[in-house]
């Protein structure tokens, strides 16, 4: 299936340091530059993962640990990874762990699956000794008042399980860096009646480090007046909304018709004037909704966007309908973890199937589409003002996750998620996108449970299980989360 390529390519920075024990240089000749070795393996791995790697060096006594830790600050990393070279005393630790806020996750990769018992040195001993300090380092950082740091145990190379840990945390830390570097537009208002959707920027950039920019409607009016609908910008725009997805005649809702042309022109004059917009503002992903005067210029934009933020959201900038910035972090979070990051709610139960629609009107990733997506022309947006062009798609079959970020009685954030599947079954042919949800134990306890912890009534929807890995994500933000089902 066609696929849009990312706007920025995944990035975050991590800083990686050994551990050993200065005594055991003189006494075993050969041991530090057989142990550089194996941390050269590991950073080369960290840096297949899109990490920018700081190297520390091996930190083998409390001094150097001490003199080590002002670097390590200046390097603002998003993670830390500690190498288990071999084993050191904690007081290499204890310094650094107390000083961080941000994941710090101990690698302890051991060269040989097992010992040659046989031909068995204390330098083979000592070389293979990966684990014998974890134990020291976890009881040492809970002393610091700290959570105990996640371990990720193997062998160093050839051991899928240590791999996927560590490509896991790279995502992890892909997440927390953009999270504290993004702009997210803030443009329009809440619907009056959505009290769920009310966020205060402040708590956003408390919580997240990322940066709320209140965007205008009317900043848009020169772009949008300055595109030419019929200029080669325009015209590229066409051609590739034509060659992503599918126009299909209409079914049996009388609302929808197959694409006009004066739709899809404005489809692409919205996308275009979309495009310069979030360039001219700097921007990482944009929470919107505006309704504008009746017959205005204003009104015809703001209600077009739908094609060109599924558009923006497939290449990794999260467009979110219904100004709700909460779930336009969350789509945000599971983009930069690689699983999509769909915006949706749920719509009608199939008590047959024991399934839930789960989809919504506006932005989707369309990475994540069961084939070619649709567009039909909508005669009304259900529930909003205006008339366009509508995405419609299935999702890909197979494990799905969602995330919604609630808001607690005391306005701290709480991170809800659930795991299920998409499983085949038609959808209705309304100019919206739909899949059918599968959850256990069953649809009604499920959707019990779930609205239960309280959260948005929209949430982020990705492809894949990912729910050990967003509560790691919770975890370094110091969010609640719990997992419903």
């Amino acid at each position: 299936m066609q696929t849009i390529p990312r706007r920025k390519p995944l990035t975050a920075r991590a800083a990686l340091l050994g551990i050993g024990l200065d005594t055991y240089w003189h006494q075993f000749d050969g041991l530090l530059p057989e142990l550089m070795k194996k941390m050269a393996i590991l950073r080369k791995k960290l840096e297949q993962n899109a990490l920018e790697v700081s190297e520390f060096g091996m930190i083998d006594n409390a001094r150097k640990a001490y003199a080590t830790l002002p670097e390590i600050k200046a390097a603002d990393p998003d993670i830390l990874f500690v190498d288990m070279l071999t084993y050191g005393t904690s007081a290499t630790f204890g310094a650094i762990v107390r000083a961080m806020e941000i994941p710090v996750v101990l690698v302890a990769l051991q060269p040989l699956p097992a010992m040659d018992y046989e031909h068995a040195t204390t330098f083979m001993q000592l070389c293979n000794d990966d684990l014998c300090s974890v134990p020291e380092f976890t009881g040492v950082a809970i002393r610091m008042g700290k959570n105990p740091p996640p371990v990720i145990l193997g062998m160093l190379e050839n051991d899928p399980v240590a791999d996927a840990e560590l490509s896991e945390w790279a995502r992890v830390a892909h997440v927390l860096h953009d999270l504290k570097n993004a702009r997210i537009g803030h443009l329009g208002h809440v619907l009056e009646a959505m009290l769920d959707m009310q966020t205060d920027p402040t708590a956003v950039t408390a919580a997240f480090g990322c940066h709320v920019v209140q965007c205008e409607a009317d900043e848009m009016l020169p772009i949008y007046r300055a595109v030419d609908p019929a200029g080669a910008e325009v015209e590229a725009m066409k051609k590739r909304i034509l060659a992503f997805f599918d126009t299909p005649d209409p079914v049996s809702d009388p609302v929808t018709t197959k694409l006009t042309a004066s739709d899809l022109e404005t489809a692409a004059v919205a996308a275009v004037t979309l495009e310069q917009f979030v360039e001219k503002k700097s921007l990482d992903g944009l929470a919107y909704y505006y309704e504008g005067e009746p017959d205005s210029l204003t009104r015809k934009l703001v209600t077009n966007f739908i094609v060109g933020n599924s558009l923006l959201t497939a290449a990794g900038f999260p467009m979110c309908g219904e100004f709700d910035i909460k779930t336009c972090i969350a789509m945000l979070i599971l983009d930069r973890l690689e699983c999509g990051g769909s915006f949706a709610e749920f719509h009608p139960i199939d008590f047959a199937r024991d399934t839930v629609l789960v989809g919504h009107d506006g932005p989707h990733h369309l990475n994540i589409a069961n084939g070619r997506p649709v567009i039909r022309s909508l005669k009304k947006y259900h529930g909003k003002p205006g008339s366009g062009a509508g995405v419609e798609f299935n999702i890909q079959t197979g494990p799905i996750t969602m995330l919604s970020i609630g808001v607690k009685a005391d306005g701290k954030f709480k991170f809800i998620i659930a795991e299920g599947e998409s499983v085949p079954g038609p959808i209705p042919p309304t100019g919206n996108t739909n899949t059918h949800g599968k959850f256990k134990p069953d649809v009604r306890t499920f959707l019990r449970n779930w609205v239960a912890e309280g959260p948005t009534h929209h949430f982020a929807l990705g492809v894949g299980h990912h729910a050990a890995t967003l509560r790691k994500v919770a975890d370094a933000l110091g969010i609640e989360a719990v997992v419903v089902g």
